[in-house]
C-alpha cells in the first residue's frame, strides 16, 4: 500500500523518520475473537491519518521473515512454541526492517495522543513497574516518583507499545540477542526473557549505558502517557486458555 507523504513531513524541522505503519499480530486470522477483534477496530481510524495498517499471523509472518530476514531469523521463529513468542518476535522483524507503531491486539485506542509518538526520530517505549511489596504492577502515575523505598521496584519497558524508525540500533540488538537464546538449545525458552519486555529491557539498559559512556543524548523516550493513548483490555476469553502464556508457563 503506498503512502503519500505526510504533510508534516513537509517542515524542515519535522525528522518523520518513524512511518505511519501500524503493526499487529494473531497468529491465526480465520479464528480472530470477536472481543478481540473489536478491540482492533478501535485503531480503523488512523487509516484516514495515513497510516498503512497490517495484520500478521502465523503464515503471513514467516513469509515475511524468510524475504526479508537470514535463516538464522527464519529458523528462530520456528522455534517460537507459543503465539506470543511468534507475536513478540515478529514485531522486532517488521520494526527493524520497515519502522512504524506496533500495538497488540487487545489494545484499544482512547485518545489523539498517538500523534505524539511521530514527532520525533526517537525509539517510543512504554516503562512499566512491578512493586514487589504489593504483590503487582504500580499505577503508571506512580513509577515516575522519586520518594518510595529503594529495593521494592522492578522497572522495566513493555514491548506493547513500540513506535520506531526503521534499523534502530535497539531493535537491531533484541533481535539479535532473542534470535541467539532461541538458537541456543533450552527445549522451552522461557517468554519474557528470550524474546519479551525482558529481552528488550535488558538490550535497552545496555545501549543507554553506552550512550550515557560516550556522553550522547539518548535515543529513545519513555512515555509517560501512553495510557491516556490506549488501554489493554483484560477481560477477553482468549485469556481463559492456553491461547494465553501465562496460562501455559504459569507466571
Amino acid at each position: 500500500m503506498h503512502i503519500g507523504m505526510d504533510p508534516a513531513c513537509q517542515s524542515p524541522r519535522a525528522a518523520c523518520s518513524i512511518p505511519r505503519n501500524l503493526i499487529r499480530f494473531w497468529h491465526n486470522r480465520s479464528e480472530l475473537p470477536d472481543d478481540v477483534a473489536a478491540c482492533m477496530v478501535s485503531w480503523d481510524r488512523l487509516v484516514d491519518h495515513g497510516f498503512a495498517v497490517r495484520t500478521f499471523d502465523d503464515a503471513s509472518a514467516q513469509r515475511y521473515i524468510r524475504e526479508r530476514h537470514s535463516d538464522r531469523e527464519v529458523a528462530a521463529f520456528g522455534r517460537c512454541a507459543h503465539p506470543a513468542m511468534r507475536c513478540d518476535y515478529l514485531r522486532l522483524c517488521v520494526l527493524l526492517d520497515e519502522g512504524g507503531l506496533y500495538v497488540d491486539c487487545d489494545d484499544v485506542l482512547l485518545s489523539d495522543g498517538w500523534t505524539r509518538l511521530f514527532d520525533d526520530d526517537r525509539l517510543k517505549l512504554q516503562p512499566l513497574c512491578y512493586d514487589i511489596s504489593g504483590a503487582g504492577m504500580m499505577p503508571n502515575a506512580d513509577i515516575w516518583r522519586t520518594d518510595l523505598p529503594a529495593g521494592q521496584r522492578n522497572f522495566y519497558v513493555n514491548n506493547d507499545p513500540i513506535a520506531a524508525p526503521p534499523r534502530h540500533p535497539v531493535l537491531r540488538r533484541a533481535l539479535d540477542r532473542a534470535t541467539e537464546l532461541l538458537l541456543g538449545g533450552d527445549v522451552w525458552p522461557e517468554i519474557q526473557a528470550t524474546t519479551g519486555p525482558g529481552n528488550l529491557t535488558t538490550v535497552v539498559a545496555t545501549h543507554a549505558f553506552a550512550l550515557l559512556l560516550r556522553g550522547e543524548p539518548l535515543d529513545f523516550e519513555l512515555l509517560r502517557s501512553w495510557d491516556a493513548i490506549a488501554e489493554m483490555r483484560w477481560d477477553l476469553g482468549y485469556r481463559r486458555d492456553d491461547r494465553n502464556w501465562r496460562n501455559v508457563y504459569g507466571c
